[in-house]
């Protein structure tokens, strides 16, 4: 489609193209389609809207008005067909005696992508070899917990279209919010295999998808439909060691398959739905069989809403299975999402000869949202112990029962300097399946918009002290102390060409156990309407008294060493975005990042559960504990015979990140495109564990930097 305005003396117009064949509909001699036509002035922060709805309303597409009278229209069943092209060249630093580091590399690829009308209403979007080289990287973190960080998805086949194959864990904005049966991320993730016991490698760092299919649509009886197949290869790594160069499997060859259906009922108002994910890998090595050979998850949906859709009633029930081998099965129960192996978790059954784990999980939702100022939910969230959908999905944490009240007060009528106030108050708790209660809190937050377009917005919270199953990562619960927070952030007028906004958060732990403070600033240029700048350096400092380091042995039983880390972080993301036709746009993307850590004052979990703070640990004298500079290494000697009992290398770092993305993509014809990239990445790790904000930025420039340059040329043929 296309579309165009413009600005005269009779005010501001746009026109739209849009080919029929663009658009889903079914044979009729007259149709009714439904229809919203709505427009932002910016300037004035004004929604103008055709068909009005209210600013209370709890819905949006159903109060639609409605175009009527269409004839002479025929659906047309939607057949195109993308081949692309990509060559690529790599440049980076020689390693010497490294023969898959010469310094540079080259390569060509092709496939294509298409999409077909099976019907009038449903559409099979395909992929073979898809590449996505113009994609934008992630941005830079160091996680230092034991979860897996989440990413959000950026390659277009699997972006567009991606709400109906979403089925989530958790409702509302928390730290499981991420949590979903599906998680596309996983198709195409980097290879498994853990080769770092070599001395050279040569490995790919993202898994091959040979192919994708996707369906998506709604029949006219109210059924929507979603399913995606894909297929990712077996991978290969050249590997030396000693001299000895062979090739080995690093990722098996898998097919992942999604599917879910959703019905309508009584005009939308009830939808009653389910979901169904598998992951099927070939492992016939192994050195392999720590993965899982099959993983299944499902789930069933049902949402009812009344009174003009103001309340709203949620139920959701979740299944999982996961088969291999008693390895596998034994990872899976000792990961981080579970901990199966704790000493004092008597309610669960650590089998390290199972071959199979089943869980399940369920959300219990009631609310009420719209019509009047009050809002408000609460629900109950849980996860049982055996509950893993991260083949297909993605979950940190099972084990888990979560309660949630949430109330909110919205005024919208404009009066003295404001012209809407938002109140939101919160409580939450957790429970383990041994009914143990792990955590709980409050929290009240407001913001604000101001007559001037300003924005304004704060928040306090309360965390109650917790009971932490995953703080010694596979030993005993730990009893944790709570401590409060503070947020605020305010925002200028955004129509400005020059915008800015600024945030502020301290968090301040009981005991002193966590102090942390962060701040980050925004500012927009948009010298013309064509040319949008944008930079957001962000600068934390967290100083924790109990950071984990390391699981010792002594005589077979466990040490669980932590550290007080003084760790501070900076980034500056820029972007800037440039149009310099409808067809033809520059976009950038420049991130660089420095963190460190520095560990002091060693200590030894003694009784992680004593009702006193300061008897739950032990500092290491300076008698137990020694540093060997030359090995970076320290030694405890527990007993102090003068032989280390245990050992653990120092944990004090320094990480160095800066990425870029350049990428020109010009529309030489309707759907047909070039796309011209250039990425740079640069990274280093040191030890020395303090910043230096002047020499670690100037370190930072001086590595040698990762360049990737890529031309990708795609022609759209219209069948």
């Amino acid at each position: 489609w296309a579309g165009k305005s413009s600005f005269d003396s009779l005010g501001w117009t746009v026109e739209m193209r849009i080919p029929l064949s663009q658009l889903r509909f079914s044979h009729a001699e007259t149709h009714t389609w439904g229809l919203q036509v709505l427009r932002y002035i910016q300037r004035f922060d004004e929604l103008d809207i055709w068909q009005p709805i209210p600013r209370d309303a709890s819905t949006w597409v159903s109060r639609f008005g409605t175009m009527e009278g269409l004839q002479g229209i025929k659906p047309k069943r939607q057949i195109e067909l993308m081949p692309y092209a990509v060559a690529s060249t790599e440049k980076y630093k020689q390693e010497d005696g490294n023969p898959f580091r010469t310094g540079k590399s080259s390569g060509l690829s092709a496939g294509f992508d298409g999409k077909i009308g099976l019907t009038n209403n449903m559409i099979l979007d395909f992929t073979i070899n898809p590449d996505f080289g113009q994609v934008e990287a992630d941005p830079s973190e160091v996680n230092l917990s034991a979860f897996e960080s989440y990413f959000e998805e950026k390659r277009p086949f699997f972006v567009e279209g991606r709400n109906i194959l979403s089925f989530g864990v958790s409702p509302g904005e928390n730290e499981s919010s991420s949590d979903n049966l599906f998680y596309s991320r996983r198709i195409g993730r980097s290879p498994h295999r853990d080769i770092s016991e070599y001395d050279y490698t040569d490995a790919p760092t993202n898994t091959t998808i040979l192919g994708a299919f996707k369906l998506t649509g709604k029949t006219k009886n109210g059924w929507s439909v979603g399913a995606l197949e894909s297929v990712t290869a077996t991978e290969t790594a050249e590997v030396i060691k000693a001299e000895s160069q062979e090739k080995i499997d690093v990722e098996p060859l898998t097919n992942y398959f999604v599917g879910r259906l959703q019905k309508d009922f009584n005009k939308g108002t009830s939808k009653l739905g389910g979901m169904f994910t598998a992951v099927n890998r070939d492992l016939d090595k192994a050195a392999m069989q720590n993965l899982h050979q099959a993983a299944y998850t499902g789930g069933l949906d049902f949402n009812h809403t009344w009174k003009d859709r103001t309340y709203y009633l949620n139920i959701k029930g979740m299944f999982s299975h996961v088969r291999g081998d008693t390895l596998a099965i034994k990872e899976t129960q000792e990961s981080s999402a579970r901990y199966f192996q704790r000493p004092d978790a008597s309610y669960i059954k650590y089998d390290p000869r199972r071959t199979s784990l089943s869980g399940h999980a369920g959300v219990v939702e009631f609310g009420k949202s719209g019509s009047g100022h009050w809002r408000y939910t609460t629900w109950v969230n849980w996860r049982s112990p055996g509950f893993e959908i991260n083949d297909a999905g993605f979950q940190r944490r099972s084990d888990d029962i979560f309660q949630v009240i949430w109330v909110g007060y919205r005024y919208y009528k404009p009066f003295s300097i404001f012209k809407q106030i938002n109140l939101n108050f919160n409580q939450w708790s957790g429970w383990d399946f041994g009914m143990h209660n792990r955590y709980g809190g409050t929290n009240m937050n407001a913001n604000a918009k101001f007559k001037n377009q300003w924005n304004f917005a704060f928040g306090l919270n309360r965390d109650f002290a917790q009971r932490s199953n995953y703080y010694l990562r596979g030993g005993p619960a730990m009893l944790l102390p709570g401590g409060s927070s503070f947020w605020t952030s305010l925002s200028t007028d955004y129509s400005k060409k020059v915008n800015a906004g600024v945030s502020f958060s301290i968090f301040k732990g009981d005991y002193d156990v966590n102090d942390s403070y962060s701040t980050s600033l925004r500012i927009t240029w948009a010298p013309v309407n064509a040319i949008n700048i944008s930079l957001n350096p962000f600068y934390s400092a967290d100083k924790a008294m109990l950071q984990y380091v390391e699981t010792g042995s002594m005589q077979e039983d466990p040490r669980y060493i932590f550290a007080s880390l003084d760790q501070k972080t900076i980034g500056i993301p820029i972007r800037i975005n440039i149009g310099i036709t409808p067809d033809l746009t520059v976009q950038y993307y420049g991130q660089p990042f420095i963190s460190s850590g520095k560990y002091t004052e060693f200590k030894m979990i003694t009784n992680p559960k004593a009702n006193e703070f300061n008897e739950r640990f032990r500092y290491y004298s300076v008698n137990e504990l020694s540093y060997s500079n030359d090995d970076e290494l320290y030694s405890i000697d527990e007993n102090q015979n003068g032989t280390a009992d245990y050992t653990f290398d120092k944990p004090d770092f320094n990480a160095f990140y800066f990425l870029s993305n350049l990428v020109i993509r010009w529309e030489y014809l309707p759907g047909s495109s070039v796309y011209l990239v250039w990425s740079q990445n640069r990274s280093d790790s040191q030890s020395y564990g303090t910043m230096r904000m002047g020499p670690d930025f100037e370190h930072l420039s001086a590595i040698y930097p990762h360049n990737v340059f890529l031309i990708k040329v795609s022609y759209r043929l219209g069948l």
